[in-house]
C-alpha cells in the first residue's frame, strides 16, 4: 500500500443499523407467520422455533447481503 492510498475502515454503527433494519422485518414476519400456527402454545415454545429461523437466516441470507449491497457504506475510505 502506497502512502497515498489509506485503507477502508469497517463501521460497526453502520454495520449494526443495517443489520437492524433487515432484522426487525425478519423477526415481525416470523411472528407473525408462526404465532397463529403455535395457537396455546408458551413464549419459549414460540421462541424455540423462531429462533433457529432467525438466526439461521440471518448468518446465511441477511448479513452476506448487508456485506455484499451495502460495502462502500459499512467500509468507507479512510482519510
Amino acid at each position: 500500500m502506497s502512502a497515498t492510498t489509506s485503507p477502508n475502515r469497517f463501521s460497526r454503527p453502520r454495520f449494526a443499523l443495517l443489520v437492524l433494519l433487515g432484522a426487525y422485518p425478519l423477526l415481525t414476519t416470523l411472528l407473525y407467520v408462526v404465532f397463529p400456527l403455535t395457537d396455546g402454545w408458551t413464549i419459549w415454545q414460540r421462541t424455540l422455533i423462531v429462533v433457529p429461523v432467525m438466526v439461521s437466516t440471518m448468518i446465511w441470507v441477511l448479513i452476506p447481503g448487508v456485506q455484499k449491497l451495502f460495502r462502500g457504506f459499512i467500509n468507507p475510505a479512510g482519510r
